[in-house]
């Protein structure tokens, strides 16, 4: 039915429905007011008042049902509640390692579980990764790869700066491999042409000479000096190929005169001279353990001077030209080695130039070397590899009677026997003691004989200093009459100190004897030398040296003293 009673109808049923609210709520105020309040008054549950643990309708056996908070059931080893994300910034994605198994290894490189251990097992290093405390470092390898002594100045210099990543120092990243230090930052680099590896290089220097001609009056001189280089070894995975070509060419400002004390002058007017050492070597794999070595060395030299080899009068010296090579086989049973090899020479000298502008011939002096040498050693630890060595020769002189009548046609040859060695990479080298002996065809020469030093020593003294030492004993032909030869010895002990990787200081002392048996004589000569070294970059070095050469004969006024000083500059790729 519509109209106004309908709405007068909804307003009587409310009001029916209000009143008895009104008057439950009137009489149940004192009740209220003698109401204590407590917590359990709002417990969210049912039959709030009555505690859980005592309610008839309580779980039997409940461990995880409801957390009421009361510190009885505060039991620390149950599970806690997951923390409310409610007013936290939400985080997507799973966390580092989150998928790994219960053993092995997670992405980050650590266990994904301890392992267990038993009473008194050591417990093992922890893994790096994050959090993890940084690892104890050592101190830093140098380029051999031993610990160094010091640690150069470069080390704690200040450095461009570098990526997190470069630096090994992202949370979680493993160790980078370092890299190899470079032994020598300043050295040439050289470029590749094919499968070989070439590096050149040339040294121009200049200075002044106090007594270039070794007189026993000195007259000094000014000289330059031009010394190319060439270095090529190949890249193979089998066999081997090197070439190593050094020589030099020394020219005077002036001339010297031709007679010095009223007397003709032992040594050339023209005192230029060149000098050039150069060889290749081949090896050829023909297995793992057996190979074909070979050598084509050359060597164009003049006489030392103020050795008595050199003719008075002369206007310039004689230069000699020695071509040779060698063919052996080297083979290996386990750590035993052998090796072989023959060898031939060929020694011939320019005719000589005298002032007065006559030639004198010196085929006298031209001769053929053949000979064989031999070598075995054993590898008794990686680092100690002791040998014999022994090696036999003929010469054969082109003129059977030299220029004074004696017959020089000679036979000889040495034995050796020595080690070379490794200790810790701090002493490295080779050394070797022995005899050499050489008989000559004409009966007035006596044998020519004495003992044989060969040494090649490396001493790493801290990273910045090395010391090194050699040592050689040769056999060599002279003109002198009735003298059958001479024997040389020469001692050279050498420390490089490095102020800076670019800054290289240099000292250097030898000591050489020159016994010219049959006629008594003996030289002694004795150098001191000093240099430094500024490396301004890897293609270009300035050098300066000054030495100090005597020379101590037992004949009289064969005796000479030299001070050299040189300055120059070195170009290398």
């Amino acid at each position: 039915m519509s109209g106004p009673a309908t709405g007068r109808r909804g307003r009587a049923c409310a009001l029916r429905a209000l009143l008895p609210c009104l008057a439950l709520i009137a009489f149940g105020v004192p009740l209220s007011q003698a109401q204590t309040l407590t917590s359990d008054l709002l417990r969210p549950f049912r039959d709030g008042f009555i505690a859980p643990q005592d309610s008839p309708l309580r779980k039997i056996g409940e461990t995880a049902g409801d957390k009421t908070g009361d510190p009885a059931n505060d039991d620390p080893d149950k599970e806690k509640p997951a923390p409310s994300r409610i007013g936290k910034i939400p985080t997507y994605g799973l966390p580092a390692a989150n998928g790994a198994s219960g053993s092995g290894f997670d992405s980050l490189n650590r266990t994904r579980k301890k392992p267990k251990l038993y009473p008194g097992q050591a417990k093992p290093k922890p893994r790096p990764g994050p959090g993890s405390p940084a690892p104890a470092t050592a101190a830093p390898a140098s380029s051999n790869g031993q610990a160094r002594l010091s640690i150069p100045p470069s080390a704690a210099a200040n450095k461009t700066p570098i990526s997190p990543a470069m630096a090994g120092t992202v949370v979680g990243q493993p160790p980078r491999k370092r890299l190899k230090i470079d032994d020598d930052p300043f050295g040439a680099v050289g470029d590749y042409a094919g499968s070989f590896l070439i590096k050149s290089a040339v040294e121009l220097r200049g200075g002044y000479d106090t007594n270039p001609g070794r007189l026993a009056t000195p007259i000094g001189a000014p000289f330059w000096v031009v010394a190319p280089e060439f270095l090529a070894v190949s890249d193979w995975e089998r066999h081997a190929l090197v070439a190593d070509l050094r020589g030099s060419f020394t020219g005077y400002g002036n001339s010297l005169p031709p007679i010095v004390d009223g007397a003709v002058s032992p040594a050339p007017t023209n005192i230029d001279r060149p000098d050039f050492t150069g060889h290749i070597d081949g090896r050829l794999d023909v297995t793992e353990d057996t190979h074909v070595t070979s050598q084509v060395r050359l060597r164009v030299a003049t006489d030392i001077p103020g050795s008595p080899n050199i003719q008075a009068g002369l206007a310039s010296y004689p230069v000699y030209t020695t071509l040779g090579g060698t063919l052996g086989v080297d083979q290996k049973f386990n750590r035993l080695q052998i090796s072989g090899g023959a060898t031939i020479d060929r020694t011939v000298y320019q005719n000589s130039t005298l002032t007065d502008g006559t030639m004198s011939s010196n085929d006298d002096r031209a001769f053929n070397q053949y000979g064989g040498v031999g070598r075995v050693s054993y590898e008794l630890t990686p680092g100690v590899k002791p040998f014999v060595e022994a090696e036999g020769d003929s010469r054969f002189h082109d003129q059977q009677i030299d220029n004074f009548g004696y017959a020089r046609n000679s036979n000889g040859g040495y034995a050796k026997a020595g080690s070379s060695f490794e200790f810790t990479r701090l002493l490295t080298g080779e050394i070797s003691a022995g005899f050499a002996e050489r008989s000559y065809a004409d009966p007035r020469l006596g044998r020519l004989e004495g003992l044989l030093t060969a040494s090649s020593l490396t001493w790493t003294a801290t990273p910045l200093t090395t010391a090194k030492f050699y040592s050689t004993t040769s056999i060599d032909e002279v003109i002198v009459p009735g003298v059958s030869g001479v024997l040389t010895h020469t001692y050279t002990f050498e420390v490089d100190h490095d102020f800076r990787r670019w800054l290289t200081a240099i000292g250097k002392f030898t000591y050489g004897t020159y016994d010219y048996q049959g006629d008594g004589r003996f030289d002694k000569t004795y150098s001191i030398e000093g240099g430094l070294i500024y490396k301004i970059t890897r293609n270009l070095w300035i050098k300066g040296t000054l030495r100090r050469d005597i020379l101590d004969s037992n004949v009289p006024l064969a005796s000479s003293a030299a001070t050299v000083v040189m300055l120059g500059v070195r170009l290398q790729n």
